[in-house]
């Protein structure tokens, strides 16, 4: 589909709290405008759009026939392959805030659907665009800390109770997927596999103990055997008082890299503070771990992503985090689901048909 202005005319579908993410990082970039809104709820669309000056539709169909290039879904996990379908079929490119679907067997079905459609998918995962999570990467791939012995990876965050009772679709398999690993714990998924690769084999165990009427997990607890050798472990909670930065450790033959919250140290025997890391040592404090999911939260690198989204699509090769790609965390969240109930291991490549690109 070729653009019809200088600028991508997006539209957002969904005008809950993450939607307003989406729509700074929209306005702060110039190569796009929003333009229009869809929500079933009057109330929450009046208001998003009266906020930021856009055209708000109730009907889907009148919204897609509008003059858009690209539509943004920010609504519930389990609503992204019918409304994608939907916009593909209207010759729309598609971003979609994190996970692709609920399942992957969905959430192929929607990157099988764009493909016939000649339209770009992209799934937001901001925090791969964050400065020091590149410079981890980097440091990974160079070889700095040596062959990778042991990866941890930990959201110990806290959600009360109001916050799974405030949006009824949070916490429920059908909606939301799951609980505190495809919710909260999804961008920390993405990151250890961006970071260390891919996982051979999952064990885990889940449990709902402090949250009242809600299916999924609010904890999780998973050990890894990662294919490249690395064994790791990964802990998943909303139940965590008080709340803690992300942290993802890859400890090395030579060295340990860090990132806690938003912040990259490497560490070795010889320097064990971050005094070798290229860029400043400005402390970010990256944590989203409060009731309040927003808390702390920025969208900068929501909007450093969506520039890259624009370049590839000016250049109409595969955007930044795929649908493709993205369905490699999603066999992840589903192989611990699945092993966790049956009690065994399982291997995520079982659940996903093909490997995907490398999302550098």
């Amino acid at each position: 589909m070729e653009k019809k202005s200088p600028k991508y005319r997006l539209g957002i579908v969904g005008c809950g709290t993450i939607s307003r993410v989406h729509a700074n990082a929209i306005r702060s970039n110039e190569r796009a405008v929003l333009v229009s809104a869809h929500s079933r709820s009057d109330d929450k669309r009046n208001a998003f759009c009266n906020e930021f000056g856009i055209t708000g539709y109730s009907d889907y169909s009148e919204f897609l026939a509008s003059d858009l290039d690209a539509v943004v879904l920010c609504t519930p996990n389990g609503t992204h392959l019918d409304y994608g379908i939907q916009a593909a079929d209207a010759g729309k490119h598609l971003i979609i805030e994190k996970p692709l679907e609920v399942t992957v067997e969905r959430g192929k079905q929607l990157v099988e659907h764009c493909k016939s459609k000649s339209v770009a998918l992209s799934v937001i995962y901001q925090n791969r665009f964050i400065d020091d999570v590149r410079k981890m990467k980097q440091v990974i791939e160079d070889g700095t800390i040596g062959q990778m012995v042991m990866v941890r990876a930990s959201v110990k965050w806290f959600r009360d109770q109001d916050y799974y009772k405030s949006a009824p679709w949070r916490g429920s398999f059908k909606l939301d997927g799951g609980g505190a690993l495809i919710n909260q714990s999804i961008h920390t998924v993405d990151l250890m596999l961006w970071l260390a690769g891919p996982v051979a084999t999952v064990q885990a165990y889940k449990g709902t103990l402090t949250h009242d009427d809600i299916e999924g997990e609010d904890n999780l607890v998973a050990s890894l055997q990662f294919k490249n050798g690395a064994l790791g472990v990964l802990e998943a909670s909303t139940s965590i008082t008080p709340p803690q930065n992300r942290m993802i450790e890859i400890h090395g033959t030579k060295g340990t890299a860090v990132l806690d919250g938003d912040n990259f140290t490497i560490m070795s025997n010889e320097n064990s503070s971050d005094s070798n890391v290229p860029g400043d040592t400005e402390k970010k404090s990256g944590s989203t771990g409060s009731s309040s999911p927003l808390a702390g939260f920025s969208n900068n690198h929501h909007a450093e992503q969506y520039r890259q989204i624009f370049d590839h699509l000016d250049a109409g090769s595969q955007p930044p985090v795929s649908g493709e790609e993205s369905l490699n965390s999603l066999a992840f969240v589903q192989a611990a689901y699945k092993s966790a109930e049956q009690k065994a291991p399982v291997q995520p490549d079982q659940l996903i048909p093909f490997t995907s690109s490398t999302g550098k």
